[in-house]
């Protein structure tokens, strides 16, 4: 296990914001995942593990105690099965995947991150949502310091949930997935986006066509990291999509001026996308609250413009959230993790 202490978090992150970990430890193998935990307790002191820092905001202070960044590499292929270790950069993964000729997650190129990140959010775009291929979990317990494969159906995946956020957060650390994913599979073109992508094409695209084709979408939208782009500068979408019961999307239909967009969820919900909640609420593409705006490719994505705090982010965050709610009676649930926050989600003084 590699330990450093004080060291900047701003630069393992996408947003670029966040201070200094109290320690920091690099994990390459197992051995110094449970080494590194055993370290943090026998000092008390607060873990948090870091992936490849794409949807999360670390407070202006820092965190008080160990940063365990996860830089396990290493990924196996028997059959269509890919077993992928944690610290493998996602969109190298998908890549991989799709030059060998196997489909299931050409529709997630492009996200930022690690593979040990995906189970933890669900991660989804375009039609697809990893636990679409997702077979097993590999995860310390930190329970009892035990290694354990967990099956899919035990991870419980829902809309950008699993156990890893919700209820069990905080018990496991992702060390490995395990995926199933298809030979010369056609690519899936369900999202709107992709089917006019591709309109009046003669022939279906291939895989890596399909996967072109998402990354410039997200490349038009400020979601794929270019060095130099400021709209780059993100956790991604800051706003996951509410999901509302059918009767309250009829009853915002009903109040307002135009068509409300709407995607299928499960039965008797509706799924409402966030950049209109955004935009509808006041918070155009391109505001500016200080060193913190809205993209200007796309509405639900917050972008530091150079110098920005987590203060300043919280305080824009804080701004829309009451404003949808103000609007429409949906609250926002922000997307990126807290790090380093006080227990109400409020980014402390820097005194």
């Amino acid at each position: 296990m590699q330990l450093r202490e004080q060291v900047a978090l701003a630069p393992y992150t996408t947003f670029s914001i966040g201070g200094p970990a109290r320690w920091f430890a690099e994990a390459e193998d197992e051995n110094s995942v449970v080494e590194a935990v055993r370290f943090a307790r026998e000092r008390g002191a607060p873990l948090f593990v870091l992936g490849g820092g794409s949807n999360l905001l670390v407070a202006d202070e820092g965190f008080p105690g160990l940063v365990l960044h996860i830089a396990l590499k290493g990924v196996e292929q028997k059959g269509d099965m890919f077993h992928a270790a944690a610290g493998e950069n996602w969109d190298d993964f998908v890549s991989l995947a799709i030059e060998r000729g196997y489909g299931g997650l050409e529709c997630l190129a492009g996200i930022p991150g690690s593979v040990g990140g995906t189970p933890v959010q669900n991660v989804g775009a375009y039609g697809q949502e990893v636990s679409g291929t997702i077979t097993s979990v590999r995860v310390l317990d930190l329970n009892h310091l035990t290694f354990s494969e967990l099956p899919a159906a035990a991870c419980g995946f829902a809309y950008r949930r699993s156990i890893f956020n919700s209820s069990h957060r905080g018990r496991f650390v992702v060390t490995r997935v395990s995926l199933r994913l298809r030979r010369n599979a056609n690519p899936v073109l369900s999202y709107a986006d992709l089917k006019r992508y591709f309109a009046g094409r003669a022939t279906p695209p291939t895989l890596a066509e399909a996967a072109a084709a998402v990354r410039e979408i997200r490349h038009a939208k400020g979601m794929l990291l270019v060095e130099g782009e400021a709209d780059c500068r993100s956790a991604g979408s800051f706003f996951k999509n509410p999901v509302v019961p059918e009767k309250m999307y009829d009853e915002i239909a009903a109040t307002a001026a135009f068509a409300v967009p709407r995607y299928a969820a499960t039965r008797g919900f509706v799924k409402i996308p966030a950049a209109w909640l955004v935009e509808q609420a006041g918070y155009h593409k391109g505001y500016v609250l200080g060193d913190v705006a809205v993209s200007s490719r796309h509405a639900l994505a917050l972008i530091n413009r150079g110098g920005a705090t987590a203060r300043g982010v919280v305080a824009l965050r804080d701004q829309i959230v009451a404003s949808v709610e103000a609007k429409f009676q949906v609250r926002l649930e922000p997307e990126p993790v807290l790090v380093g926050f006080g227990g109400d989600g409020q980014a402390r003084s820097a005194g």
